[in-house]
């Protein structure tokens, strides 16, 4: 048997599938141990570290700067500036924008909870742009009928490490003078054409944080090629201090309204110890993501995202496909996600509807929100209505799972299993609906 073109593998992984499934008393496709996130080698890392502690020198200096200048120089940026976290790094950028009170910001409802609430920390309305459901993406055609002339940003999220379609959306932003502020929180080294995400808008927004590609614990980076808006961040995230061109009288002291968000040296030290592994790291992943794609994609009722043509490196921080369950004789995905993890395969559900979350609704009623914007605008009924997105609302609920970047640092041997696994569940699912009545 010979499918995709990986012959006599595929044929063994289906002689497999008439194995009882581990969920029904079977023995588990996956008995190994996957690969561990994340990776620390003492022998490697340790090193400049352990200087870092000894020199007594931990908060902001030399190897926060030695750490933004090469994160700069690996996206082709010409300056970055590092923060606490991912989250911050979005409030920041778009602070310094001066994106808030009275104006809208279109963004994805599928994303992680920091690129919207962004949007409210800085008193500005998010209007949410339905997905592409096979990209997992904000759709590019259902932007401009979101625009309003209150509408003055756009935030794309290349959510999942999967980029959007950048160069439509910079000519639509364009068109309409809008600025974009791009979230790449998960998206660290991807590329559209060979130009890396978060190099594309006015600013790029990175995380760093424990479960990330590239991992620190915590902390988060902005890019920019506009030397004065990195200034004005730069300050803003030191109290408001002077820098660059953010400079005052001599001996004026703060020159501007600013917080506390600067990393620390054993922070940096950390970073830089994993940005020496993220490009091989980067390089498996686009070799046994497509890999993984090709065996389980024709499975019927398995839909693995797609990349838009011009990507030309993903950054997989997950690994999602669209699961249907009419071609698993009507298994709910959470019963599936059971199976699945039954067969030793660690695998999740993903987002909820972020559109739907109490959040909004609370923002709109709150003391400032109520001061600032007139009663129309803050009708939540109307706004609810106005933001519903259907094909997010079905990703959510009914259709998407997602494994781990890690996974996909494994052998192309354990690969298969997942499509075993996979295959097995949907050869006897009918058993296992059976078990869950």
């Amino acid at each position: 048997m010979t499918l995709n073109g990986f012959g006599n593998q595929k044929a063994w992984a289906f002689n497999k599938i008439d194995i009882k499934p581990a969920i029904l008393g079977g023995e588990k496709s996956f008995t190994g141990q996957w690969p561990k996130w994340p990776i620390w080698n003492p022998a490697t890392d340790e090193k400049q570290l352990l200087e870092v502690m000894r020199s007594g020198v931990w908060s902001r200096s030399k190897v926060t700067d030695e750490f933004e200048k090469k994160w700069a120089q690996l996206l082709g940026a010409k300056r970055s500036l590092a923060v606490v976290n991912g989250t911050n790094a979005l409030n920041t950028s778009l602070a310094q924008l001066e994106i808030g009170w009275g104006d809208e910001v279109l963004v994805t409802p599928y994303t992680f909870i920091a690129s919207v609430s962004s949007i409210l920390f800085n008193g500005a309305i998010p209007v949410f742009v339905d997905v592409d459901p096979e990209t997992f993406q904000m759709d590019p055609d259902k932007i401009e009928e979101k625009i309003t002339p209150h509408t003055r940003a756009i935030l794309p999220v290349h959510i999942l490490g999967l980029p959007c379609d950048m160069e439509r959306i910079m000519k639509i932003a364009a068109k309409h003078n809008l600025l974009v502020v791009e979230d790449a929180c998960q998206a660290w080294l991807a590329e559209i054409n060979g130009k890396k995400v978060g190099t594309f808008g006015k600013a790029g927004c990175f995380s760093f944080q424990n479960s990330k590609n590239m991992a620190m614990g915590e902390g988060g980076a902005i890019i920019s090629d506009d030397d004065a808006f990195m200034d004005r961040c730069y300050s803003y995230h030191n109290y408001g201090n002077p820098h660059g061109t953010t400079a005052g009288q001599i001996g004026a002291g703060t020159v501007m309204i600013g917080t506390k968000l600067r990393i620390t040296e054993y922070q940096a030290a950390i970073g830089l110890a994993q940005l020496k592994r993220l490009e091989a790291e980067t390089e498996l992943r686009n070799k046994n993501a497509p890999y993984l794609q090709s065996l389980i994609g024709d499975i019927p009722g398995i839909s693995p995202y797609k990349l838009y043509k011009n990507v030309t490196k993903a950054a997989y921080h997950l690994f999602p496909f669209r699961y249907h369950k009419e071609y698993f004789k009507g298994l709910s995905r959470a019963e599936f996600l059971k199976a699945l993890q039954a067969e030793g395969i660690p695998c999740s559900a993903g987002y909820s509807e972020l559109n739907k979350m109490p959040y909004l609704k609370n923002a709109f009623e709150s003391k400032y929100f109520q001061k600032f914007y007139p009663t129309e605008r803050l009708n939540y009924e109307k706004y609810a209505q106005a933001n519903k997105c259907p094909l997010n609302e079905k990703l959510c609920n009914e259709e998407a799972v997602w494994i781990s970047q890690s996974l996909l640092l494994s052998s192309k041997s354990d690969l298969d299993k997942i499509a075993e696994a996979i295959e097995k569940i949907q050869k006897h699912a009918e058993l296992i609906v059976a078990k869950t009545k």
